[in-house]
Parts: structure tokens; sequence; C-alpha cells
């Protein structure tokens, strides 16, 4: 192929590359100069059963360009409060004039809506492609593919998941000590349309409604994660009722439990044509469910400016731009991972964290700007 075959490649063809590809094309970019390279094939990615968040302002972002999944279950509340502590912070989207605060979707939904609209768009989709060598010189990117072919573009943009260039002085990476179990609960008495997130000692516990159940993130410390995961379904649910509480009634059922570790992993390095967005510029603890929105926020700043001029000019542009939304959604994820399961576990602090909670669910400016920016990120 020649060296001007794309004025943009994409690596990574998960919601947010995919939505890349899309909303260039919809701000105007040409589809047959945009390229979408991802390793696994569209069955495998199709059937992934991941529970993923999508607030309301990343709806709009993908009704925009026709990608809304088929299945997606409304959050109208979210009940933010501290397992045996006072105080509590409720949010309804009532009291922000929204259809729902966010949406439980699948993965393999959400994938099989975007490609959808990819291959509608006309984007160039390779897959399975894997890039095993990237070259990068002042005129533009080279691309080795593991088939032989090569491919030339202006401009890269890495979005796979987790990957990660060489530590920078600017790189945040924290290790929280703590594993998550994933999997889908039933409860006996079920509050419709309504998300939980409940600090424990070790972390927090999130409920999120899905079709008749929750979808289930259990954020704990590594013995405890390894002890539950070797108890039988029936302990396992009463162990999960003991740390959340009664609220929902009984837990009634459990799907099979995964795990993955968590950490805080941002501020991938650029250059001039290379750039990372998503999960391969920054990998989010799950505490309020925002690295993918935070990815398709990424995308569509980058959309903007891409589609007037794929430059290296446009990247310096989207780090400047983009770059507040970024840095206080890390920041307020990190905080919220980090504040109950490192505190002292004292009566009286505790007691303060806890009043916390409280006040903040009257204090309606503080209470307004984490909806926001739960919704819509920093704008």
């Amino acid at each position: 192929m020649t060296a001007s075959d794309f004025d943009i490649a994409i690596l990574g063809a998960g919601p947010v590359g995919l939505a890349l590809a899309c909303l260039l094309v919809a701000r105007g970019a040409v589809p047959s100069r945009i390229a979408l390279i991802d390793a696994k094939t569209l069955e495998q990615v199709a059937h992934d059963p991941r529970s993923i968040a999508l607030s309301h302002g990343s709806r709009q972002i993908l009704e925009r360009i026709g990608a809304w999944p088929r299945l997606a279950d409304p959050i109208h509340q979210i009940h933010v409060s501290r397992r045996g502590h006072f105080g509590r912070t409720l949010i309804d989207r009532e009291e922000f004039g929204v259809p729902a605060l966010g949406y439980v979707t699948r993965y393999g939904q959400l994938v099989t809506a975007l490609s959808d609209a990819a291959y509608t768009a006309g984007a160039q989709v390779m897959r399975p492609a894997h890039a095993d060598a990237v070259t990068e010189t002042a005129e533009g990117v080279t691309l080795q593919l593991e088939n032989g072919t090569e491919l030339s573009t202006r401009i890269l943009v890495q979005a796979e998941g987790g990957v990660f260039g060489a530590q920078t002085a600017k790189s945040l990476r924290r290790d929280y000590g703590q594993i998550a179990i994933i999997a889908h609960v039933r409860t006996a008495a079920p509050i419709a349309h309504r998300a939980f997130e409940r600090f424990t000692d070790e972390g927090p516990l999130a409920l999120l409604p899905q079709e008749d159940g929750y979808a289930l993130v259990w954020c704990a410390r590594p013995a405890s994660t390894e002890r539950l995961l070797g108890l039988p379904d029936a302990a396992f649910l009463g162990a999960l009722g003991e740390a959340f509480g009664t609220r929902l009634g009984r837990f009634t059922d459990v799907s099979q439990r995964n795990t993955f570790p968590l950490g805080l992993n941002a501020g991938a390095p650029a250059s001039a044509r290379i750039v990372a967005i998503g999960n391969a510029a920054q990998t989010l603890h799950p505490v309020a469910g925002q690295g993918l929105n935070l990815g398709l926020r990424d995308a569509t700043v980058l959309a903007k400016l891409l589609a007037q001029d794929a430059s290296p000019a446009m990247l310096e542009r989207f780090a400047a731009e983009q770059g507040s939304d970024r840095n206080v959604t890390i920041r307020l994820t990190d905080v919220m991972a980090r504040v109950f399961a490192d505190t002292p576990q004292t009566p009286a602090v505790q007691g303060l964290l806890g009043l916390s909670l409280g006040l903040f669910d009257i204090v309606r400016p503080a209470k307004k700007a984490l909806a926001e920016q739960m919704m819509f990120g920093w704008r």
C-alpha cells in the first residue's frame, strides 16, 4: 500500500475506536480514508456478556451516530452509602430533568451496534488483523500487519484497551490492592431502576439494575476475594447480603463469578502523530462507572478536531481541550476508590465520612456538580 492510504488509522475496534470512526464520518471525514484494525473477529466480541454502564451523555453521543444498543436498562436513581454507618446520598433523574442518569448494557450488544454503524458509515474495517510493528516518521506512521501487509497513515490512534507505552514523568499509576468480583445477581425485593454504590471497609460494592436482577461489581482485598470465590453459591450470596445489607431483601441467585485486578494507569505517552484514547490512555477504577464514558468523550473531542485536519497540530489541540475532563474524572474516581477503604476504621473518623454523605445530599450545588460530571464529564 502507498504512504497516503489513510488519513487516520485506529488500532482497536472496541467501543471507543468504533465510536471514533463513526464520529469522524459524521463530522465530514472521508470514510475510505479511515482504517479500523482489530485482532479479534466481530463474532468473538459480539457474544461478550460483560455488563457496562453508559451515562446519559454517552447515550447522546451514541444516538448521534445511530449506535444505541438494542437492549439497555435505565438507571433512574443512584443510592450512595457507607455500610454500617449513618449517612447516604440519593441522586434522582428528576432533579436534573433527564430521562435516566445512565444505562446498563452488555459489551457485546454495544460493540454490535457500533460495528453496524461503522460499516454503514463506510469506514475500512480490518478484522482480524494485528499490527506487529509501528514506525513513526515526520511524514506519517507505517504499520506492519502480521499477515505481511504494510500500510501508512497520517495519524495513528491507539484505542486498544489497556495498551500503554513506556512510563513517563506525567504517568499516574496506582495499585489499589483490590480485586473486583463481577457477576449477575438476583434479589428477593429489587427496586426498579435504582443503582447502588455501597462503600465497604475494603472497597466499593456496586449493584446496577440489569434485566431481571443486578450487575454486581464487588471490590475487595485479594485475600477476601480468594475466600469469596471459593464459597459455594449459597454461602457467597450470604456474604454478599452481609456486606450490602437488607435493602433489596435476600440475594437469591448468582451467575458465574469472574475477577479482574484494579489499578489506575493514566498518562500514556503521545507523539507528534500518535495519540491514545479510552482505556489505552487511562484505565480507571470501576467506581462510578466512568472509564468507558470518558473514552467516548475522548473520541468525541478527537473526532471534532481530526475531521478538520488529520495533523499533529490537531493532536496538540486535543491534549489541551480534553485535558481538564480527563484530569477531573481520573482524580474523582481515584479519590472515591481510596477514601473509604484507606481511611482509619475508628468510629469518629468513619462517622465523619458518613456525615459527609448526608451533608452532600442536601448541598445541592455539590450534588449537581457530581451528577453532571458523571453524566457529561467536565465541560
